[in-house]
């Protein structure tokens, strides 16, 4: 099967910055890649060269047929904007051409109250402006959904709940999935495979192979200390 995504000897620069340096890595469809880092490694970096908003050097390629959906660490809207959260993905779908029934299924598979429709944007919990992000994001159908710090602004008590709305939808759709986190407990659940970028080469694999003790400290530049709790 052609992979959703391949990547090769990928560079970005920032300037005269080098941020991102021969970096290689595919994602195959329908699987869910975590990226893992510590500020500054180049993580929102990558993603914004993966939508086509920085320039690169190297090979980039996207399997035909995809849409993506994409929900950045912040959404250039003002939270004091006077508009409603059935207003913004209304918004949405005239911008992407879609129908607009598209908004109703996509606050119902974020598991929204339908309450908050009409809620303004402002209002909303931390949990619930991250889920109008993902339903944001889901106008226009992709098959390929890219989440920059999905959990960001969220509290600890929604943050489980968050991540298994999102695997549900993944599966539910059969969507190939690109996450990064600074959570390592998320990553370790929920993904298939994991890229680290920080100090050193990037290392590329399977989470019991990439987030053991050593490979962090490395990555993070010190030691780090976890524990792996079996569902």
């Amino acid at each position: 099967m052609e992979p959703a995504l391949e990547v090769a000897r990928l560079r970005v620069r920032f300037g005269e910055t080098l941020v991102l340096d021969g970096l290689s890595f595919a994602v195959e469809r329908g699987t869910t890649l975590g990226i893992i880092g510590p500020n500054g490694a180049g993580k929102t970096a990558l993603f914004r060269a993966l939508i086509g908003a920085l320039p690169h050097d190297g090979t980039l390629r996207w399997a035909e047929g995809t849409r993506i959906g994409y929900v950045p660490q912040k959404l250039d809207v003002e939270r004091d904007l006077p508009i409603t959260a059935a207003e913004l993905l209304a918004a949405k779908c005239r911008v992407a051409g879609a129908d607009p029934g598209e908004a109703v299924h996509a606050f119902g598979h974020v598991g929204l109250a339908p309450a908050a429709a009409s809620m303004p944007i402002g209002s909303l919990s931390g949990g619930q402006f991250q889920r109008l992000l993902v339903a944001f994001a889901l106008i226009g159908r992709p098959n390929v959904l890219l989440f920059d710090e999905p959990m960001a602004g969220v509290d600890e008590a929604g943050q489980e709940s968050l991540g298994e709305t999102i695997h549900d939808i993944q599966r539910m759709h059969g969507l190939t999935l690109l996450l990064i986190s600074h959570d390592i407990s998320v990553v370790y659940r929920y993904a298939d495979n994991v890229l680290c970028l920080g100090h050193g080469v990037p290392c590329f694999g399977p989470p019991r192979e990439m987030l053991t003790g050593e490979r962090l400290a490395e990555l993070y530049g010190g030691p780090l200390h976890y524990h792996v709790h079996d569902p």
